[in-house]
């Protein structure tokens, strides 16, 4: 099977290169597909050479992933974010994990790399909480069987949430696979925002959601609590 990562940017000019070429050393068989959301800095121009396939659409994860997936070649689809370290066999776990015909598809275990105890709540504790209630987020790393991403009909195009949707279709679709070596996170936001801020606003708006909120009440704590 030929894996394509598909990665969604918006204005990530200073570290698009860099990226893309950490893909192509530890995952050089892979098609990469880069969808950029019209970003107003130089994010296509730097990713052009890196990559396989070059999109843009308008802004909007959901949107961007979509196209992504439509226009790819592989036969699973993995997607993946810009400021994230993937580990050096992440291929070779996907392919192992889905020799399993009951296997949909799955995701990657998360680290943050500082030594903090916050920052372990994330990791550990937003691990299991998540295993307990079903929910997970788009920096752990979905990957799928194409054909399952598209009976599904891939991911809402929504403003928020549009990954813990996502997921839930694709639990609901069949098992789902738990990596346990870990995609490294970029720390930039849990430092520009405040570890213990970001972590308890994530908290919030994952338990929100699972009340079934109105999806404006999550967008606007989103807003406030999570954006600088």
């Amino acid at each position: 099977m030929r894996a394509s990562i598909i990665v969604a940017v918006l204005n990530e000019a200073a570290l698009i290169r860099k990226f893309l070429i950490h893909l192509m050393e530890r995952a050089p068989n892979a098609e990469i597909v880069v969808v950029d959301g019209n970003s107003s800095d130089q994010t296509a121009d730097c990713a052009a050479p890196f990559c396989d396939l070059l999109l843009q659409t308008a802004a909007g994860r959901g949107r961007q992933m979509n196209a992504g997936a439509r226009s790819a070649r592989g036969d699973v689809l993995w997607f993946v974010h810009a400021d994230a370290t993937i580990p050096p066999v992440a291929i070779a776990e996907i392919e192992r994990a889905l020799q399993d015909r009951h296997v949909v598809g799955g995701f990657f275990r998360i680290r943050i790399p500082r030594p903090s105890f916050v920052y372990r709540i994330s990791d550990y504790f937003g691990h299991y909480a998540g295993l307990l209630f079903r929910i997970r987020y788009g920096d752990h790393g979905f990957f799928c069987r194409r054909e399952i991403f598209e009976t599904i009909g891939g991911f809402p195009e929504v403003a928020l949430m549009e990954d813990a949707d996502f997921f839930r279709k694709l639990r609901r679709a069949g098992r789902v696979a738990v990596i346990p070596d870990p995609i490294i996170i970029n720390p930039r936001r849990y430092e520009l925002m405040g570890p213990a801020r970001l972590t308890a606003a994530f908290a919030l708006i994952g338990l929100l959601y699972l009340f079934r909120m109105p999806r404006p009440l999550l967008h606007w704590i989103y807003r406030r609590r999570c954006q600088p």
